[in-house]
């Protein structure tokens, strides 16, 4: 998860070099391309919690049967919705932010994006698959492999070097889509390495797989895509301010992921680990697993945001040019930093209700927090208020760490041990 945010760090300040017009340009079309993914990445939950659950009751040559499932939903939710979020990019951008030069540059940009829509939910779905199984280190391979050739072709693509064309923003969104196809390439001959003996594309999906697939999946997509869905509408707040705002943004959120990937990380291990404790049968062992990460990622991440607290210029500066933009980013930083360990064991206790099988809890209160609470929070003290960025991400680390607090006390009821994932 740090390889990830170091590609999204990359990206950014190579955008970051062409001005804030095309760093707002990509900060909303990365997060417009991440609110039409978001349902597909739900099926990475879906496909780890049952490969885990396997695991733990030793059915290990079944292991590969849900990851079989989540490629074939994969392939058929993503053909039409690329069709049609492609050709209705154009009408649709205009809505988040009404600056021309903005808009000019994002609409191509996310039409590239869109049509890695199959690849990314092929790759979520290995995803679940490899940590379920205990091979992260394939997922990590992986992810190397993509991140260099991504990094490659941005550079080239970006700024038209070696021959390539000169395109800008455009060029950021083609060496990422064409970096996430070769990625699924490499999943699918490390799957025929490590999973044929587990069932990995022996038959079609038998029909009760499929819809286990969509009972743990359907939740967990709907929650990722209100969430997208929220992201956006955040960035669509923060253009009424201004375009400074939105590049200040763009920055702020992929420094964040500095901190919160590799929470996910944690996240992603101990979803694994519960689901493996509770298919041998120990609910008490599993519940442990969820404090035991708990406390090790908030320790790591307040390590890591703790620099970004004491030297938020540090950060800043190589991705912003304009001292305008760069004040308005640095207070919102500190106070991330500030509330990251904090969000960062929610989003472990998040995953491992995951791995738990319990999608549908996640959903409601991921999806009631940030909707009914946060976002109508942010509406009245940015444009409304008008308090500016900083009373905007306070209240984003207000909503976060009421969610952490939430997620603690489902966690220790534990009416998530008894849910069956056959």
């Amino acid at each position: 998860m740090v390889s990830q945010n170091i590609l999204n760090l990359v990206d950014t300040a190579m955008v970051g070099q062409l001005g804030h017009v095309a760093l707002a340009a990509v900060g909303l079309g990365g997060f417009a391309n991440f609110l039409a993914i978001a349902f597909i990445m739900g099926l990475s939950s879906g496909v780890q919690a049952m490969a885990a659950r396997r695991v733990g009751e030793d059915r290990l040559n079944e292991t590969a049967k849900p990851l079989n499932g989540g490629l074939l939903l994969a392939l058929c939710l993503s053909i039409p919705l690329t069709l049609i979020l492609y050709f209705s990019a154009p009408f649709l951008f205009p809505y988040l932010i009404d600056d021309p030069d903005v808009v000019s540059s994002g609409v191509p940009y996310l039409q590239v994006r869109l049509l890695g829509i199959a690849a990314v939910g092929m790759n979520f779905s290995f995803r679940g698959y490899w940590n379920g199984v205990n091979l992260p280190r394939l997922y990590l391979k992986t992810l190397l492999i993509m991140h260099a050739i991504n990094v490659f072709l941005n550079y080239v693509l970006i700024f038209g070097k070696w021959g390539f064309p000169e395109m800008g923003a455009t060029g950021a969104g083609l060496g990422t889509m064409l970096s996430t196809y070769i990625g699924t390439g490499v999943y699918i001959f490390l799957g025929f390495q490590y999973a044929r003996e587990n069932g990995f594309l022996r038959q079609l999906p038998q029909r009760k797989t499929i819809l286990t697939m969509l009972r743990l999946s359907i939740p967990a997509g709907v929650q990722q895509f209100f969430f997208a869905a929220g992201m956006t509408m955040l960035f669509w707040i923060i253009g009424q301010i201004g375009t400074a705002e939105v590049a200040a943004s763009n920055v702020l959120i992929n420094l964040l992921l500095v901190c919160i990937l590799p929470g996910i990380g944690f996240g992603l291990a101990c979803a694994s680990l519960v689901g493996q404790a509770l298919g041998r049968k120990d609910p008490d062992d599993a519940k442990e697993w969820g404090y035991d990460v708990v406390k090790i990622a908030a320790l790591c991440v307040a390590i890591l945001s703790s620099t970004a607290f004491i030297w938020p210029d540090f950060y800043l500066e190589w991705f912003i040019q304009d001292s305008k933009t760069l004040a308005l980013a640095r207070r919102p930083l500190q106070l991330i930093a500030l509330a990251m360990p904090i969000d960062v064991a929610g989003l472990v206790l998040l995953n491992a209700l995951l791995g738990a099988g319990a999608s549908r809890t996640v959903m409601v209160v991921s999806i009631s927090l940030q909707w009914l609470l946060f976002m109508p929070i942010a509406w009245l003290v940015g444009p409304v208020l008008e308090l500016g960025l900083i009373a905007i991400w306070a209240a984003q680390c207000g909503y976060r760490t009421l969610q952490t607090l939430v997620l603690v006390v489902i966690w220790q009821r534990g009416r998530w041990q008894k849910i069956n994932v056959d």
